[in-house]
């Protein structure tokens, strides 16, 4: 297997984050420079969707992806990043809750800070984003309505995400290798990649803090073999212009 993690474009919190008067959306929605990467990333992951040479050696995707599946968390940032995507490949296009950012759906005003809130409701996403399979649970009353999730319960939920997309889409004898795209979240991904390589959360040695950085709509490859996984590449931007990579 193949799994291409892909951050979410610029949000209106992303462009936001040194405004000190700024108060931050709980689900923030993209800004123009963040419609604008998720279309670079559409039309480049078209044109190099066919894989032209199946015998060389593809570590840069330079001979093409090959997707077969594409996964969004439903925050609208990540729907709104994967959805020009869907429509340029055409292949399954599904929301996968548990790749939500750490925290979830929260308030950010004071006098209700952390309260947990619903999210979008299902008819949002469904007048939108028509092309996003829905999970069957999801209605109009909103996909998080839970409190404030913690670090520990961000990490408790990334070790069930990749134990499920490895029962999902691992290897299998005899079996077309499956190339995953997930479209997801900075944070959730420092939690992810400790799951993966089972490293401690955000513990470096010398007392310092860990931290994968990665820029909004950057891909990430991960080939998951019979016991191994490679890091083939981490936060690959070259598909932007220099003036939208942020």
């Amino acid at each position: 297997m193949e799994l291409y993690f892909i951050r979410h474009g610029q949000s209106i919190n992303n462009a936001n984050w040194n405004n000190s008067e700024y108060k931050e959306n709980p689900d923030p929605y993209l800004t123009e420079i963040g419609r604008e990467q998720a279309e670079y990333l559409a039309k480049y992951l078209k044109e190099k969707q066919h894989i032209t040479n199946e015998k060389e050696w593809n570590v840069q995707n330079q001979y093409g992806f090959g997707l077969t599946h594409l996964y969004t968390s439903l925050m609208e940032r990540a729907v709104a990043t994967s959805s020009p995507t869907a429509r340029a490949l055409g292949v399954p296009f599904s929301a996968w809750v548990d790749i939500h950012e750490e925290g979830g759906i929260f308030a950010r005003e004071k006098e209700e800070e952390r309260k947990g809130l619903p999210g979008r409701p299902r008819s949002f996403m469904e007048s939108n984003f028509p092309e996003l399979t829905l999970p069957e649970h999801y209605t109009e009353a909103g996909w998080w309505n839970r409190p404030f999730e913690s670090e520990a319960e961000c990490h408790v939920r990334a070790e069930k995400f990749y134990a499920e997309l490895l029962a999902r889409h691992a290897d299998r004898e005899g079996q077309p290798e499956q190339r995953i795209a997930i479209v997801s979240h900075g944070g959730f991904f420092m939690h992810l990649m400790c799951v993966m390589l089972s490293l401690p959360w955000r513990q470096a040695s010398h007392e310092l803090k860990s931290w994968f950085l990665l820029n909004n709509c950057s891909i990430s490859r991960f080939d998951i073999r019979k016991g191994e996984i490679i890091i083939t590449y981490l936060n690959r931007t070259d598909h932007l212009p220099a003036h939208l990579v942020s």
